[in-house]
C-alpha cells in the first residue's frame, strides 16, 4: 500500500513547487497509469513513491509518505529499496556497474540473494526481457533502447512487491515494448502493485486499472481506463494526451518531393575497432524537402548510420556525397547537425537562453530568433532556468531548440518525441516539418508512428545493420503502421 497525503515537494534550488497537496493511494496489486503534460510532476510523483525523494534528490518535503503504513522518512534505503523498484527515464542515472550481468545482479547481490537463485533470477528475467544476448556486454557499448532493457532487467530480477516505471518504453523498439506489455501483465497477475509514468501508453490498454493525471505540479483528476479511453478530444487535448492507440495516427507531414537528390550515401559500412560490421553495405538517396524516419529494432545501427552522415564516424567502406561532391567527415560535420537522444549530452549552457544562443550564428537577429524559438516550443518563460532543472520533455525541446537555431542543411534527430506530451509532439512534428519545408535533408531516428504518420515522407528500415525497406508514408501508411 502507498499513501500519499497532502505532500508537497519543492527541489533544493527551484524556484517554486514541483508538487503541491499531492493525495494519492495505491493499493496492493493495483496498475496505475500517470500521465500529463511534460514538467506537470510526474517523474517528481515517482520519485515520491520510490523513496528517493528526500534522500537522492534534496529538497523542501511536507505531508505525509507511507510505504504499507510506515513513514517512508523512518525507513532505511535497504528498507525501500527491497519493497520498491524503480526504473528510471535515464536508464544510465540508475546503473552502478560497466557490464550488463553485473548490473543485472547489482540489487540482488546486495540484498543478500544466494548465488544460485541470483543466476536463476538473472536466467529468468533475461529471457522475459530477451536480453540474454546482452549479457556479459560492456553497458557502453549499447543502444539506448538495449540500456533500457537491461535497467527494466535488473529491477526485474531483484522481485520487489512495488514497481515504479518512469517513460519505460521511451527507448524501446516495437517488439521490446510488446516484450514489456507481457512482463507487466504477468507482474499484475502475480499481484504486484505497478505505476508507470508515461506519454506513449496504447501498449498498456489490457493493463491499466486506473489513472491519474497531473497538471501544472497537481492532481489534476483521476479515473477509470475505461473513462480515460472515452475522454473527448477537447478534454485529451488540454491535458496535452497523446493518441490511445496507434491506429488513430494518420499521415499528415508525407508530400511528393520533386527536388534532385542532394544526399547520396553509396554502399556505407561501418564497424567499431575489430567487431562486427553495425552498417552493412547501405545506400539511399535523400532530397531537400524530405523527412525521412529511420526505424527499426533496438541494436540495428541507426544511430550509428546517424553518425556517420553527420560525420562524426568515418565510414570504414563506402562514400557520401552532396550535389554529386563526395564529403569528408569534415565537411558533413560544417553542415550537418545531430540531436542526440540523450539530452544531457548536449546540454553545456547555465540557462535555457545560453543554450539556446550557443546554437546562434552571429547575427543582429538571434536574440529575436531565439525568443521565438521558444515560443514555439512551449519554453517561453523557461529562458532563464538551468537546463539541468528541467523535465526531460523540457531538456529534449531545448536540445531540438538549439537545432532549430542552426542553418545547418542536414538535420539529424535521435528520438525526439522521447518523454514528450500530445501537444509538445504536435510541435516538434511541425517543427520538423518546417526545416524540411525551407529546404533541408531531415533524418528522425524514431519507434513512435505518430511522429512517422505526422511529419515523415519516408520510412526506412534497419535490420542487423542492412537496409530492410525504404517506404513512402503518404502511399504505404498502412504497412508502416504495421511496423509498430
Amino acid at each position: 500500500m502507498i499513501s500519499i497525503e497532502n505532500v508537497s515537494f519543492r527541489y533544493a534550488g527551484a524556484e517554486t513547487q514541483n508538487v503541491f497537496s499531492l493525495n494519492l493511494r495505491v493499493p496492493k496489486g493495483e496498475c496505475v497509469l500517470i500521465c500529463g503534460p511534460s514538467g506537470s510532476g510526474k517523474t517528481t510523483v515517482a520519485r515520491l513513491i520510490g523513496g528517493l525523494i528526500p534522500r537522492f534528490f534534496g529538497g523542501k518535503l511536507t505531508g505525509s509518505l507511507k510505504l504499507n503504513g510506515e513513514d517512508m522518512r523512518n525507513m532505511t534505503v535497504e528498507e525501500i529499496t527491497s519493497t520498491v523498484g524503480s526504473v528510471f527515464q535515464d536508464p544510465r542515472s540508475q546503473f552502478f556497474t560497466t557490464d550488463t550481468t553485473s548490473e543485472m545482479a547489482f540489487t540482488c547481490e546486495n540484498m543478500g540473494v544466494p548465488r544460485d537463485e541470483m543466476l536463476d533470477r538473472i536466467a529468468l528475467s533475461s529471457y522475459v526481457l530477451d536480453v540474454s544476448g546482452l549479457l556479459e556486454r560492456s553497458i557502453f557499448d549499447l543502444s539506448s533502447g538495449e540500456r533500457q532493457r537491461v535497467a527494466i532487467g535488473s529491477v526485474h530480477a531483484y522481485s520487489p512487491p512495488i514497481l515504479v516505471f518512469d517513460e519505460p518504453s521511451a527507448n524501446l523498439d516495437p517488439e521490446s515494448t510488446r516484450r514489456l506489455a507481457q512482463v507487466l501483465g504477468t507482474l499484475k497477475e502475480e499481484g504486484r502493485t505497478v505505476v508507470v509514468v508515461e506519454h506513449r501508453f496504447s501498449y498498456l490498454s489490457d493493463l491499466i486499472g486506473r489513472v491519474v493525471v497531473m497538471m501544472d505540479g497537481r492532481k489534476e483528476t483521476e479515473m477509470s481506463y475505461a473513462e480515460f479511453l472515452a475522454m473527448d478530444p477537447a478534454t485529451r487535448e488540454r491535458y496535452c494526451l497523446r493518441q490511445a492507440t496507434c491506429g488513430h495516427a494518420h499521415s499528415k507531414g508525407a508530400r511528393k518531393v520533386t527536388s534532385l537528390p542532394r544526399l547520396d550515401i553509396s554502399s556505407v559500412s561501418f564497424s567499431y575497432k575489430r567487431d562486427r560490421e553495425v552498417i552493412r553495405g547501405v545506400s539511399l538517396k535523400a532530397c531537400g524537402g524530405e523527412v525521412i524516419a529511420l526505424v527499426g529494432p533496438n541494436g540495428s545501427g541507426k544511430t550509428t548510420l546517424a553518425n556517420v552522415l553527420c560525420g562524426l564516424r568515418r565510414p570504414t567502406r563506402g562514400s557520401i556525397s552532396v550535389n554529386g561532391r563526395r564529403m569528408s567527415p569534415k565537411s558533413l560535420r560544417r553542415m550537418s547537425y545531430f540531436v542526440m537522444q540523450d539530452a544531457d549530452y548536449q546540454l553545456f549552457g547555465e540557462s535555457v537562453e545560453a543554450e539556446l544562443m550557443l546554437g546562434a550564428e552571429a547575427c543582429r537577429d538571434a536574440g529575436e530568433r531565439m525568443r521565438q524559438v521558444c515560443k514555439r516550443l512551449g519554453l517561453a518563460g523557461l529562458e532563464s532556468r538551468h537546463p539541468a532543472s528541467l523535465s526531460g520533455g523540457q531538456k529534449q525541446r531545448v536540445t531540438i531548440g538549439v537545432a532549430l537555431m542552426k542553418r545547418s542543411e542536414i538535420m539529424v534527430f535521435d528520438e525526439p518525441t522521447s518523454g514528450l506530451d500530445g501537444l509538445n509532439l504536435k510541435r516538434v512534428s511541425n517543427l520538423i516539418r518546417s526545416l524540411a519545408d525551407d529546404g533541408r535533408v531531415v533524418f528522425a531516428i524514431t519507434h513512435d508512428c505518430e511522429l512517422v504518420m505526422g511529419c515523415c515522407t519516408r520510412a526506412i528500415q534497419l535490420v542487423d545493420g542492412k537496409l530492410s525497406a525504404d517506404m513512402d508514408v503518404c502511399l504505404e501508411g498502412s504497412a508502416i503502421l504495421a511496423l509498430f
